[in-house]
């Protein structure tokens, strides 16, 4: 019989992503606007729009501007060749930092990323000027979202809670539905429903051994 699932949690939140988490692997496929900082050879072909006319190796031309996802740009970024530089997503920006700093409650941030937490902590990879604003920003926001989202999830019991979280971005989702679930657990032993506690599947099958030691 096959086992269901089991959900591996993201490191996106750290220095590198854990490859066995699904949601990590589908944030490093999000595209991010780079631009190329040296020629790039035998990569024309797959740019028409820039390898054009590019010469006999169909080489990149410097200065190409491509939308590259994250997982090719963070292995071809280089802090010393200087083989592409990137350039922040507007979400990031300055603009929307302001915006978030004013009220972080009214961004739809499922619309602008939904891995909005995730992808920022992997942009600082990149070592942009903008680092310390931009870590400081994911910070303050996720403050700022963090009691809306567990006081909506504590008092929605047996409700339909597809509004609530239309504008949560992943993990904040996973947040709520975390708080959803210690609210039923509260419900059911508030009701004399929680579920008694049970022998492990390791102790049954031990005291069967043991039992069936002692017939033979």
């Amino acid at each position: 019989m096959s086992e269901a699932y089991f959900r591996v949690e993201s490191g996106a939140l750290g220095p590198e992503e854990n490859f066995l988490s699904l949601d990590d692997i589908l944030m490093s496929h999000e595209k991010l606007p780079v631009r190329t900082e040296t020629p790039m050879p035998r990569l024309g072909a797959f740019f028409p729009e820039w390898g054009a006319g590019s010469g006999p190796d169909q080489a990149l031309p410097q200065g190409s501007k491509l939308e590259l996802p994250l997982w090719l740009a963070k292995g071809l970024f280089d802090h010393k060749r200087r083989i592409l530089s990137v350039e922040l997503p507007k979400i990031y920006q300055q603009g929307w930092r302001t915006v978030f700093s004013a009220d972080a409650n009214v961004v739809d941030l499922h619309k602008m990323g939904p891995r909005f937490y995730g992808f920022g902590c992997q942009l600082l990879h990149f070592d942009s000027p903008e680092n310390v604003d931009i870590s400081q920003s994911l910070l303050q926001t996720f403050i700022g979202r963090f009691r809306r989202i567990m006081d909506s999830s504590q008092n929605a019991y047996n409700e339909d809670t597809s509004a609530l979280v239309a504008r949560l971005d992943e993990m904040e989702r996973g947040l709520f539905q975390t708080g959803q679930k210690g609210l039923n657990d509260f419900q059911c032993w508030e009701k004399g429903q929680a579920s008694q506690i049970t022998a492990s599947n390791l102790v049954q099958n031990y005291k069967k051994r043991k039992f069936t030691d002692t017939e033979d």
